[in-house]
């Protein structure tokens, strides 16, 4: 099996490289792709070496599967050749998300969802991907009627000039120095709260942060009816998204019965004892794969809500760690080649 990682050398590219060798994915053989600029490019892949290609129709021949994290417009270009060329695409850019016959999914919450699929798979926002992770099991067990959610997302989730600018603005402030104008985001983030995630779009008063986590949970949960509303913000924390969500469940659902649909949940580790300081929080989150739950309680106000505090790594689990799940899934059952077509023709 051939494999390419597409935008290997950003920060989700490097990091798909890397759950790849802690799974020990099964390719033989693994091709890094990245900008032009990039070409040549030496990186380390465990016992080998991978030398980084420009993107070209003839470099991307033969591929069973393309792992893809470099930008929209550049999924909407090159995603397309690799199917045509063969592979099955993963894509973790918003560019395929919404499109009626790509399926969005989570490993943990709807795998069905890739049979039968056409050739680009696509990978959910952080965000979203951490939330239904926990959300799932109790859609399962009582429905969901609406969520309210609050997001505290962290700057790693921008890329990694925000990162380094949150680094050097808390230096400057801890030193006394003045600090540089901000570029990566209209207000200092050192020691700050934006309360604002992502761009608005024309005539929006909600960000595209806040629209995907509408209309990405109601695709992945299959249930277009659910009700959400959603307020991104950008804390200064390097990796790591914090959510409060409040679940308003169809049927009537007991805190005890929902801590022990979370804590049996695949993918789910439940820390809810916050009284001795045991909760999720992003610090212990970052560099683990599995999504992290707490501060399960009623909502005093609704007998049929619950208040969850949801954590996990944007980087893995929100992003890298998806994909190559995704794509272990499409290499174990058959779905790509050959296996792909059969696949189609069955369903």
């Amino acid at each position: 099996m051939r494999v390419a990682v597409v935008g290997a050398t950003g920060a989700v590219g490097s990091t798909m490289l890397g759950i790849m060798r802690e799974r020990a994915f099964p390719a033989d053989e693994v091709v890094a792709f990245a900008t032009a600029r990039s070409a040549g490019r030496r990186i380390d892949f465990g016992s080998s070496e991978l030398v980084v290609q420009e993107l070209t129709d003839a470099a991307i021949q033969g591929f069973d599967i393309a792992l893809f994290s470099a930008g929209g417009s550049t999924s909407g270009e090159w995603a397309p050749r690799f199917v045509n060329a063969g592979a099955v695409v993963v894509d973790n850019s918003s560019r395929w998300r919404m499109n009626d016959d790509v399926p969005l999914v989570v490993s943990e919450v709807n795998p069905e969802a890739l049979d039968g699929h056409s050739g680009i798979i696509a990978n959910p926002n952080c965000s979203t991907m951490q939330m239904v992770v926990a959300l799932k099991p109790l859609q399962d067990a009582a429905g969901i009627e609406r969520l309210v959610i609050t997001t505290m997302q962290s700057v790693s989730g921008t890329g990694q000039r925000a990162v380094e600018e949150l680094h050097d603005q808390a230096e400057a402030v801890l030193d006394a120095r003045e600090l540089a104008p901000p570029t990566m985001y209209p207000h200092q983030i050192a020691f700050n709260v934006l309360p604002v995630a992502g761009s608005f779009p024309d005539g929006s008063d909600y960000t595209d942060e806040e629209l995907k986590l509408v209309n990405e949970t109601r695709k992945i949960l299959s249930d277009p009816g659910i009700a959400v509303s959603a307020t991104c913000t950008r804390v200064p924390v390097y990796t790591g998204h914090s959510e409060s969500v409040n679940v308003q469940t169809r049927d009537p659902l007991s805190v005890e019965e929902a801590r022990s649909l979370l804590s049996g949940a695949p993918g789910l580790e439940l820390l809810d004892s916050p009284a001795d300081g045991i909760y999720p929080m992003a610090i212990e989150a970052a560099g683990r794969d599995e999504v992290f739950v707490g501060r399960v309680r009623r909502d005093p106000s609704h007998e049929r809500c619950l208040n969850l505090w949801i954590v996990g790594d944007n980087l893995r689990k929100g992003a890298a760690t998806n994909a190559v799940q995704l794509a272990e899934i499409v290499a174990s059952r058959g779905l790509y080649g050959a296996g792909r077509m059969s696949a189609a023709r069955a369903g």
